[in-house]
């Protein structure tokens, strides 16, 4: 999923929640305690708190949304387009050919080298999922890999060497056989536990 403003709440979800801390103002005003608040809008007994000691600190502005949270992008939404240009076109046009996998590392490195902004391999990371992507593990397979022949073997020599599954039958967790009363000896703890008490 593809989150706005980098992760977090879309602007609706903020507005939404912000609408859910005004109406617990309202109530604060008429002094109902937290708890009810918590019941009456379905919040945690947590944030009813919690919203009730911002309230009385700082009054309603203080329940007022200060926007996304998280650190502001040190890249203009111009660049931004930009780099997910440049990372549709693939680590090769970039200078890494040895391989067709963008890593956090090097999209760090391409920053660096297209906007003279420094990020860390965590920072990179982020951006990368703020601009949709998501981390890919690539297929590792030999290049001359021959299908037909793993098939082959596949058909034959496997049905070969498999060792055959057990036959479907009523089994046990143990190994041993489950002992009867009459196996018993009669000094044994709970031999006579059959047996009705007088």
């Amino acid at each position: 999923m593809r989150y706005a403003d980098g992760g977090g709440l879309t602007p609706a979800g903020r507005q939404r929640r912000e609408t859910v801390r005004m109406q617990a103002a309202e109530l604060f005003e008429q002094n109902i305690k937290p708890p009810e608040v918590a019941r009456h809008l379905r919040v945690s007994l947590k944030s009813a708190y919690q919203w009730h000691q911002l309230w009385r600190d700082g009054g309603v502005q203080a329940l007022a949304s200060r926007g996304p949270s998280g650190s502001r992008c040190r890249l203009s939404p111009r660049c931004l387009e930009k780099l997910a240009a440049y990372l549709d076109e693939g680590p090769a046009a970039h200078g890494w050919v040895e391989d067709q996998v963008w890593t956090a590392a090097r999209v760090a490195t391409l920053i660096g080298r297209k906007f003279h902004v420094s990020y860390s391999v965590s920072g990179a990371t982020r951006l990368m999922h703020r601009l949709g992507f998501s981390p890919q593990v690539p297929a590792r397979r030999v290049a001359e890999r021959d299908e037909q022949a793993v098939t082959v073997w596949k058909e034959a020599t496997w049905a070969e060497v498999k060792e055959p599954g057990r036959r479907a039958e009523a089994t046990s967790a143990s190994r041993t056989r489950q002992a009867s009363r009459d196996d018993r000896p009669k000094d044994a703890p709970g031999a006579g536990a059959a047996a009705p008490r007088l």
